[in-house]
């Protein structure tokens, strides 16, 4: 019996599905650290290590596999990653101590590591002809998505629903099964895959890529260390620092960083990938010196308007890198790309989770948001100096 393939455009949606995906499934725990840390009495240093392992596996999903779909198909390559999903979020869903989190996280982490850049390869193939400006302003609205569903889920389902710790993953369970059971009918090849078996290989990008590949990489680890912040600790600077103690709200709060998120991408297709980039970076300096602004007045206002920032920073940034890289890299080493720039802003990703936690055990969280606010600040604006030097003279202006 023949298995039916979704068309293209539906395969496009599927695969938006799947980023979808990889936001929610990276925020879901976000609102629940703080009740973890009650629960289990964990220090910030091991609230963090949960958010940090999450990461670290996504980096070594990357140095694994991350060429796989290349050579297999991304509908294989996606249909692994969010089974493995899957299996994480259950251990969060039936949790009875901090060593389930932990591996639970860990499994997020591969699954997303292996379903992010299939996915976003996918959206640039599964698209109309020249749809790399179309498939980074999905990828990136797509993410906003996941994270707004996740906190305001999330927040909802923990603030007014019982089993605070364990229905909101539930939940999102009956959501990736429900993604897993599309994506089993994409089509099971795409055009251009490389040529030859698969084996697990260190990996790389061609050196016609390498100065794109610093300005966008560099773009999007910026963007991900504003998520790091936002999302490690942003449930406690805004329950301790803040002073509002309704996980509702506080997810709101969070939520409303998602929003501007995919409201930016959706806005930022008229513009060429260097402004994007240049703009961002000035957004997320801004966000930092917000955040820091907010805790020092004990200001709700204050954190709404730095989480608009951030929003608008993380989206700018990551839709400029994005349609770089979408825009030159070869169809057959498409994906391969992806990963490595994936890797690197996983990988900072997870060390900054892990050195803010360190921080804020030692010196408390207003110190350690501020150390990490300014560290943000330092690389975007770095980010913006590389698009000014880079993007230039080989990006386009895109078009919707």
């Amino acid at each position: 019996m023949t298995r039916r393939t979704l068309s293209r455009e539906s395969a496009f949606w599927v695969s938006a599905a799947v980023v979808v995906h990889t936001l929610w499934t990276s925020a879901a725990p976000s609102m629940t650290y703080p009740l973890y840390a009650e629960r289990w009495d964990l220090t910030p240093t091991m609230t963090t290590a949960i958010f940090a392992v999450y990461p670290i596996a996504v980096v070594a999903a990357l140095i694994l596999f991350g060429d796989l779909s290349d050579h297999v198909g991304r509908r294989t390559a996606m249909l692994l990653g969010v089974a493995s999903s899957a299996l994480g979020v259950f251990l969060f869903a039936v949790a009875p101590d901090y060593l389930w989190v932990l591996v639970g996280r860990a499994f997020m982490g591969v699954g997303v590591g292996l379903s992010t850049s299939p996915a976003t390869a996918a959206l640039v193939e599964f698209g109309p002809p020249d749809s790399g400006t179309r498939a980074s302003v999905v990828t990136t609205a797509a993410q906003a998505v996941g994270l707004a569903l996740a906190l305001l889920i999330g927040g909802a389902l923990i603030e007014y629903a019982p089993f605070p710790t364990h229905l909101n993953f539930w939940v999102l369970f009956g959501v990736l099964a429900a993604i897993f059971m599309a994506a089993w009918f994409l089509p099971h090849h795409t055009s251009g895959e490389a040529k030859g078996r698969w084996r697990p290989r260190a990996l790389s990008v061609p050196r016609s890529l390498w100065k794109i590949f610093a300005a966008s990489t560099i773009a999007a680890t910026a963007g991900f260390a504003i998520g790091t912040l936002m999302l490690s600790l942003g449930a406690q600077i805004a329950r301790d620092l803040v002073g509002s103690d309704n996980v509702l709200v506080n997810g709101a709060c969070l939520a409303l960083f998602a929003g501007v998120v995919g409201v930016a991408a959706l806005v930022s297709k008229r513009f060429s990938a260097r402004i994007l980039i240049v703009a961002g970076g000035l957004a997320a300096a801004l966000s930092m010196a917000l955040i820091a602004i907010s805790a020092a007045l004990h200001s709700l206002p204050i954190f709404l308007a730095a989480a608009v920032a951030a929003g608008a920073g993380y989206s700018l940034m990551f839709v400029g890198g994005l349609a770089l890289i979408n825009a030159h890299a070869p169809v057959h080493h498409r994906a391969a790309t992806l990963s490595a720039l994936y890797f690197v802003a996983y990988l900072v990703q997870g060390v900054s989770a892990l050195l803010l936690g360190r921080a804020a055990t030692l010196w408390g969280l207003e110190r350690a948001m501020d150390l990490g606010g300014a560290t943000t600040a330092a690389m975007s604006l770095a980010a913006a100096g590389l698009a000014l030097l880079y993007a230039r003279p080989v990006s386009p202006p895109l078009r919707g």
